[in-house]
C-alpha cells in the first residue's frame, strides 16, 4: 500500500470555472473570479478587506509595509515557523526576534512575549500551527500595553477560529495561503485580510504596483499613477477561478479532513506509550484539521518512525527546522530568552498523512501501522 503524505482534492467545478476564465478573455487580476473569491473572505471571516495575493509570502510582505516596518525595527514571532513569516519583515531591514513556544499546541507562547519587548519592536507576528489558534486574548493584551500592531499568520488557519472570531481576523491584519499543501489550495496564492478600515485603500495601492489603479477602475480618479511603494502581489484569474471552485466546497472538504483528523486523534490516543505525545487544541479554539501530528521524545525516535512508516508505503514528515538554528535566522534574527520547547518540536514532531480524499481504508492502515511501528520502538 502507498499513502502520500498529501494529494490534492479537486471538486467538480475547477475546470469549468477555469474554462469560463479563459473564455471571458481576461486572465490578468482583480477579474469576476478574484472579486468573487475576495466577498466569499469577508463574509466567511469578518475582515473589513480581503485582498487575494500570489502567495501568504507576498500577503506577508504587503503586511510589513503596511505597518511601515523599516531598518532596525524589532518583530517578535515563533521560531517553529515557515522562513516566510520571518523573510517578510527581514526584507525590510527589520530584525525577527525568536520566542518560544508553548508546549502543548506549538504556538507562540504568549507568556513570554513582553520579556522580548524592547523600544524598537513594533509588531508581533502569532502563527496559528496546524490551524490552532494562539492564546489571541494575551497577545493583543501585550501588544496594546505596548501599542505594537498584531499581524496574524494564518497561513494554515483557513477556516479556524478562535472563539468564533477567523483566524486571520483578529489582529490589525492576517494572511492566508492557499498554497497547494493547505486545505484550500489553488496551486499557489494567498490572502491579506484588512481588519483596520484606514488600512484598506493603501493595501491596495501597494498591491498594485504602488500605483492607484484600483480607485481608476472603481471610477473614483480620471487616471492612475504611482504614489506609494509597491509590487506585483495579484494572482492571476486562473487561479481566481480554481480558488473559487474550493471555496465553494470549503465545508465538504473541511468535513472529509476533520474525520480522518478525528480517527486518528482517537486510535492513536488508544496507544499506550511515553514515547510520543498527540496534538492539543483548547477548547476556545475551532481548528480545521490542517495537521496531525505526533511529537516523540528525540529526534532519534523520530526517524525510526518515518524510516518503518516509509518502508510499509507511508509518506510521513518532519516539518520546520527552527529558524533561529538556521543561517540566515542566525544572521539576520535574534532570539528572547530559551526555545527550549521550539527545539524539542524540531527534533520530534512528524505530521501523518491526511487530505480530504484520504478512504477509511487508508486512514485504517496509517493507524495500524503506527500502533504497530510505536508498540516496536517501545
Amino acid at each position: 500500500m502507498n499513502i502520500p503524505f498529501n494529494k490534492l482534492f479537486v471538486t467538480a467545478r475547477e475546470t469549468e470555472f477555469i474554462q469560463d476564465a479563459v473564455a471571458s478573455g481576461c486572465l490578468t487580476g482583480d477579474g469576476r473570479y478574484t472579486r468573487l473569491c475576495h466577498a466569499w473572505l469577508e463574509e466567511n471571516t469578518g475582515c473589513a478587506k480581503a485582498l487575494l495575493a500570489h502567495s501568504c509570502t507576498g500577503a506577508l510582505e504587503m503586511a510589513a509595509v503596511l505597518a511601515n516596518i523599516g531598518p532596525g525595527d524589532e518583530v517578535i514571532m515563533p521560531s517553529y515557523t515557515f522562513v516566510s513569516t520571518a523573510n517578510a519583515f527581514v526584507l525590510r531591514g527589520a530584525v525577527p526576534v525568536f520566542v518560544d513556544i508553548r508546549p502543548d499546541t506549538q504556538n507562540l507562547d504568549e507568556r513570554k512575549i513582553a520579556a522580548a519587548v524592547t523600544a524598537r519592536t513594533k509588531a508581533i507576528v502569532p502563527v496559528h500551527y496546524a490551524g490552532v489558534a494562539c492564546e489571541m486574548d494575551g497577545i493583543l493584551q501585550v501588544a496594546g500595553e505596548h501599542r505594537l500592531l498584531v499581524i496574524e499568520d494564518a497561513a494554515q488557519g483557513v477556516l479556524s477560529t478562535y472563539k468564533g472570531k477567523a483566524l486571520g481576523a483578529i489582529g490589525a491584519m492576517g494572511t492566508l495561503s492557499f498554497h497547494g499543501s493547505k486545505n484550500i489550495a489553488a496551486g499557489e496564492g494567498g490572502a491579506l485580510l484588512i481588519n483596520d478600515d484606514f488600512l484598506g485603500e493603501r493595501a491596495e495601492i501597494i498591491r498594485e504596483k504602488g500605483t492607484n489603479r484600483s480607485r481608476f477602475f472603481r471610477g473614483e480618479v480620471d487616471k492612475y499613477t504611482w504614489v506609494d511603494i509597491g509590487s506585483s502581489y495579484l494572482p492571476s484569474e486562473l487561479n481566481a477561478a480554481f480558488l473559487w471552485a474550493q471555496l465553494q466546497s470549503a465545508e465538504e472538504i473541511q468535513a472529509r479532513r476533520m474525520r480522518v483528523w478525528e480517527t486518528y486523534f482517537r486510535r492513536l490516543g488508544a496507544i499506550n506509550s511515553d514515547l510520543f505525545r498527540l496534538p492539543v487544541c483548547p477548547p476556545e479554539c475551532g481548528h480545521n484539521a490542517h495537521i496531525f501530528y505526533v511529537l516523540f521524545r528525540n529526534a532519534g525516535i523520530r526517524q525510526s518512525f518515518i524510516q518503518a512508516l516509509k518502508e510499509r508505503g507511508i509518506d510521513a514528515l518532519f516539518h520546520y527546522i527552527p529558524l533561529h538554528l538556521s543561517p540566515a535566522g542566525r544572521r539576520y534574527g535574534r532570539v528572547s530568552g530559551r526555545l527550549e520547547n521550539t527545539e524539542a518540536a524540531g527534533e520530534g514532531l512528524v505530521r501523518l498523512p491526511l487530505w480530504a480524499g484520504m478512504s477509511a481504508k487508508d486512514v485504517d492502515y496509517v493507524c495500524e501501522t503506527v500502533t504497530d511501528v510505536v508498540k516496536k520502538l517501545s
